[in-house]
């Protein structure tokens, strides 16, 4: 059931934060597709209204929100299609830790941290959160980013719903190796 679960968190994430025509499911500005869509348009899976609660509540990394009413399904972050998560500019700590894999860590602190096709730079509290995310892609390092010292020079950072820290991009004299 485990391994079920997972396939269909990813291909909920694939819809939600990517490719949502690729089965014609609409979103609104914020990233909000209605579940009974969702439900009627699956090719993938055959999905239901508990099994899609069932991910969404046992999702190690809280990948998505259901509204109050239930009837309306987003992912919380890591989009590369454009939505307005309706964030509100927060103070961060003195740090947060990104994980990346080793092979990556000399463009980094040489061009800094990028958001690539997403809308924003992920960044963790946890390190082990961080090294998890890193090690997806090869041998996995932690950086500490100075978001204090960041946010003191007018950098903006946002916090989504799963507690994962967002900020445009990372210049490199922020960028230490944990």
């Amino acid at each position: 059931m485990n391994k079920d679960l997972t396939h269909i968190s990813k291909y909920l994430s694939f819809l939600l934060r990517h490719k949502p025509e690729s089965i014609g499911l609409k979103l609104d500005e914020s990233g909000w597709a209605s579940i009974n869509e969702l439900i009627e348009k699956s090719t993938d899976h055959k999905l239901t209204n508990d099994l899609i609660e069932i991910v969404v509540e046992t999702n190690d990394k809280q990948r998505f929100s259901i509204s109050t009413n239930g009837e309306m399904i987003r992912a919380n972050q890591g989009h590369s299609i454009s939505i307005e998560l309706d964030l509100e500019p927060i103070e961060p700590p003195e740090f947060l830790i990104h994980g990346t894999a080793d092979r990556f860590l000399e463009a980094i602190l040489s061009e800094g941290l990028k958001k690539m096709n997403r809308h924003h730079v992920h960044l963790s509290e946890s390190e082990a959160v961080a090294k998890s995310v890193g090690g997806r892609y090869g041998k996995p390092i932690l950086l500490k980013v100075l978001t204090s010292k960041m946010y003191t020079d007018g950098f903006k950072f946002y916090r989504s719903a799963n507690n994962v820290w967002l900020v445009e991009h990372v210049p490199p004299k922020y960028i230490q190796q944990a």
